[in-house]
Formats: structure tokens, sequence, C-alpha cells
């Protein structure tokens, strides 16, 4: 293994303990790190979905009734997409910060700004005040908080994989990571309540009007809570481990590390793939092609994804026993067999709403697990200098292909019916997580103080 000699750090920053005590990190330092970094993933993920939770009973709120099918279909997709659009551009801005500056303070100005948007979401007037302002607002904000998210996971991920030991890596990645469906079951089980207190029968009914509101204030308040955890509980990581710092941290990685980012980015563009098929089509398609009820809908997904959530600690587990690279090829066929044959099956299935739940469990668990050592697997494949700029860009860049997934399908509609087309769409997501983890290292034994270790350097 060859390594740059600028890359390599000083004997004397090699030999040093690591952090804390001479046998290794702070005890007190990890957990408090680890246990924001799962808090901040949470609120995160908590944010990211609630337009396609909250927000499905209430379309008509925002957009004209006159609106097409198609049309309506499309500003709906464009709400989501619009968030999962400013991401790369947030972890492009934050990243750079957080290698240069500190993970903690950038974590911070992220919390705050995405914190900020939620709220004023919450306070967005509708169609009958506005006209299609509304919508346009909406996105345009959607986008704003896009840009803030994509700086948070940047920063907090990085910095909570930093503190964790090496042999635990995979296990403190998946809990953090597991908690994204369990914000989409959370989000799920508030809707599902709101729907059941609530009427949401026509535009003029409680839900539409002002109901969906209350899990956006939600959702600013946890991100109040989580900038309070990190102003007063979490520590920057020792400085052997987050490097040397360069000034342009983005071009250090697009110069010196092009292989590892696109390796990367093939991964993360077949698992965002598989993820919006799973968050955003299927509940659609519930709705179009089986015709169930918003409540109904609303448990399957809470079903999806509370499974998804179970799984991946023990995914990160496994990763961590077979090795990161074996575990993405491996997965990767498991989306392309079981996930697009469970999707499939729920789709064609009409034996009743009981059996549509038991495939539901197998569409989140062979969906959405790659994410389960995920957050290990990209803060161990770049070195410390530009570890949160590498782990940001390659986390988010991929997300904007697979943000045009409504335009993917409506290329299928002449080729097969609409309900089964995402079934390609997660065979080929599949095959993209597959080739992705053939394509690159072994990473789990990668010590994040050690520069020499790291793959991307090879």
């Amino acid at each position: 293994m060859s390594t740059p000699p600028e890359a390599a750090e000083p004997p004397a920053a090699l030999d040093a303990p690591r952090a804390g005590t001479p046998h290794g990190p702070d005890p007190a330092k990890v957990r408090a790190a680890v246990r924001g970094g799962t808090l901040a993933y949470f609120v995160d993920q908590f944010d990211i979905y609630l337009p396609i939770v909250v927000l499905a009973p209430a379309t008509m709120y925002f957009q004209a009734a006159n609106l097409s099918a198609a049309t309506t279909a499309l500003l709906s997709s464009l709400v989501f997409a619009s968030t999962l659009i400013g991401r790369p551009l947030g972890a492009v801005i934050f990243g750079h910060f957080a290698d240069t500056v500190g993970r903690k303070r950038t974590t911070l100005v992220a919390v705050g700004g995405f914190g900020t948007i939620t709220l004023l979401t919450a306070c967005l007037p509708g169609h009958e005040t506005i006209g299609m302002w509304s919508v346009g607002v909406l996105i345009a904000l959607r986008f704003l908080d896009g840009i803030f998210l994509g700086g948070e996971y940047t920063t907090a991920v990085p910095l909570a994989m930093e503190w964790s030991p090496k042999h635990k890596r995979g296990l403190y990645a998946s809990i953090i990571t597991s908690t994204s469906p369990a914000a989409y079951a959370v989000i799920a089980a508030i809707t599902l309540l709101l729907l059941q207190l609530l009427p949401s029968a026509g535009l003029h009914s409680a839900y539409v009007q002002w109901g969906w509101r209350i899990p956006f204030i939600v959702g600013a308040l946890l991100a109040a809570v989580l900038f309070r955890y990190y102003l007063t509980q979490v520590h920057e990581p020792p400085a052997e481990l987050t490097g040397e710092k360069h000034k342009l941290p983005f071009v250090r990685l697009l110069v010196r590390y092009p292989k590892a980012l696109a390796q990367v980015f093939v991964l993360m563009t077949g698992t965002w793939l598989a993820t919006n098929m799973e968050a955003a089509v299927t509940p659609a398609q519930l709705k179009a092609h089986l015709e169930l009820s918003s409540k109904q809908i609303t448990l399957i997904m809470l079903v999806i994804n509370a499974s998804a959530a179970l799984s991946y600690p023990l995914f990160g587990m496994l990763s961590q026993r077979i090795g990161r690279r074996r575990f993405y090829i491996g997965y990767g066929l498991s989306v392309s067999v079981l996930g697009a044959g469970a999707y499939t099956l729920l789709m064609v299935s009409r034996s009743g709403f009981g059996a549509a739940l038991g495939w539901a469990v197998l569409i989140g668990v062979f969906t959405v697990g790659t994410f389960g050592p995920i957050a290990a697997y990209l803060t161990e494949r770049f070195p410390a200098s530009i570890r949160s700029t590498g782990y940001g860009v390659g986390y988010s860049l991929a997300l904007i292909a697979p943000a045009f997934y409504q335009f993917y399908l409506q290329q299928l509609d002449g080729l097969m019916a609409p309900h089964l087309a995402p079934a390609v769409l997660i065979v080929l997501a599949g095959l993209l997580i597959s080739l992705g983890g053939f394509l690159g290292p072994e990473t789990k034994d990668v010590d994040m103080a050690d520069d020499r270790t790291i793959p991307a350097l090879s």
C-alpha cells in the first residue's frame, strides 16, 4: 500500500494515545458522541420524511383542485425531490467547514438552520390564500431545508464514528442509522393518530387546514432539543482523529480520491433508488393501485419502516463480522431478488390486508438495509483531513439521479403496468449496491487515527 507523503501522520501523532486515556477514547465522550449522532440522524430523517407522510392526506391544501392526477403527483414528488437535491449542496458547504473549522460548531449551525425552516413550513398559507405560490414556497423551503439537513449528517455522523472504538463501529453505525426507518414509523404513527382524531375529508377539514402542521412543529422542537444537546454534551474529536486542515477539502477530494468517490457514488445511487421506491413510491401505489385508505397506507408504511429499523443493528453486526465489502455485495443481490419480489407480490396479491402487512415486513428488511453499516463504511472510506467532506458528498451526491424517480417510472409506462414498474427500479438498485460493494475495498479494520490504513489512500 503506497501512501502520499503529505497524507501520512507525523510519527509522534501516530504513537500518541487516541483520546482521554492511554487505553483509548474517553468512554463518556464516546457515549455522548454516539447518542448525539443517533439523535441527530433521527431528527434529520424525521424532517426528511415529513412531507411524504404528513402532507399526503393534505395535498389539496397546497394545490388547485382542477389539476390533473399526473400534475398533482409531479408536484408532490417535487416537494420530496427538492429536499434531496438540496442535500449534496449542503454536504459540500458544511463538509468544508466541518473539515476546516470543526465538527461540533458546524453541526450547531446546520441544526439551527433546518429547525427554523421546519417551523416556517408549519406556518405556510394554502392555495386558497396565495394560489400556486403556496406549493412553490413549500418546494423552495424544502430545498433550503435539504441544504441544512445535508450539513447536519455530514458533520454529526463522522464525529460519532471518530469517537467510536473500531470493533464497535458497525454496531454503533447501525444504531445511528436505524433511526431513519424509526423516524418514518414515528411520523406514520403520529399521522395515523391525527387522522383518527381529526376529520380529513375535504379542503376545509381540520386535518387539511391545520392538523398537518402539528408534526412539523414537533420536528422544529426536536431540532431545538438536538441543538441544546450538542451545545452542552458533545465534544470535538481529538486532533489526531480529524487530521490536518486543508483549505479546500472538496477540491482535494475530487483531485486526490476520485476513484473512492466514484465507487461510493455507485453504491449510494443504488441505495437512494431503493429508498425512494420504498419510502415515496410504495405509499403512492398502495393508494393508486390497491385503493387502500389513508389509514391503511399509513399502517403498512409503519410496519415497513419498523421492520427496517429492527434489521439495521443485525446488518451492522453482520458487516462487522464478515466485512463491509461482502455485506454490500450480498445485500445488493438480496434487494434485487427478495426486495423486488416482495414489492411485486404486495402489488399483485389480493389476499387481504393481513397478507399485505406480511409482504411489508420483507420490503422493509430487503430494500433499505444498505443503511445499516453505511455510517461506518463511508467514514472508514476517507482519510481524516477530508472525512466529513468525503462522507457528506459521497452520501449526498448520489441523491440527485434517484430523486427523479417519477421521470424514470414514466418511461416504463408503455412497457408494463405502473404498479409493477417500481420493481424494475428496485432490481436495478440492488445491482448497483452489489457493484458498488464489489468495486470497493474492505474497511472494517481501518484505524481512524492512522491515514495509512485508509483504503482511499492506496
